[in-house]
């Protein structure tokens, strides 16, 4: 069994998101499909064409597949978030500053009780992050 999560990017920003993460965690971007791409029978909107139906992205840290959300499907309420952890508390800082970019931090990226740096924010793209930067003991 392998979980990866399948992020769903709103108001057409899929590629311009799988960029911004590449950047931050190097890898890449692999197969990408189009909407355009789908059966004419689908009967999808034209605006669409050009949109991701379906993108994966490999990096060594990270794993996972995204696409556009589709303006007509109701998405859950962020109910999940994708915990990022590292051994290197100024690599746990790096991903911090770089992913809270443009979104807004919940937590800031600080010392906690448990001996690590902790932090929690929602990117620009809409998608929930924690970061663990375990501390030296």
């Amino acid at each position: 069994m392998e979980f990866v999560p399948y992020l769903f990017i709103t108001g057409g920003r899929c590629e311009e998101a799988l960029n911004f993460y590449k950047r931050i965690f190097g890898g890449e971007i692999g197969q990408i499909m189009r909407w355009k791409e789908a059966p004419a029978e689908m009967g999808l909107p034209a605006e669409l064409g050009n949109r991701i139906m379906h993108s994966t992205f490999t990096s060594p840290a990270v794993k996972f597949m995204a696409s556009d959300a589709q303006p007509t499907t109701q998405y859950g309420d962020g109910a999940i978030s994708l915990s990022l952890g590292t051994k290197d508390v100024s690599e746990a800082k790096r991903l911090f500053d770089a992913l809270s970019q443009g979104g807004k931090v919940e937590v800031p990226l600080e010392k906690a009780f448990w001996g690590a740096m902790f932090g929690m924010f929602t990117d620009k793209y809409g998608i929930d992050w924690m970061v663990n930067g375990q501390l030296e003991q």
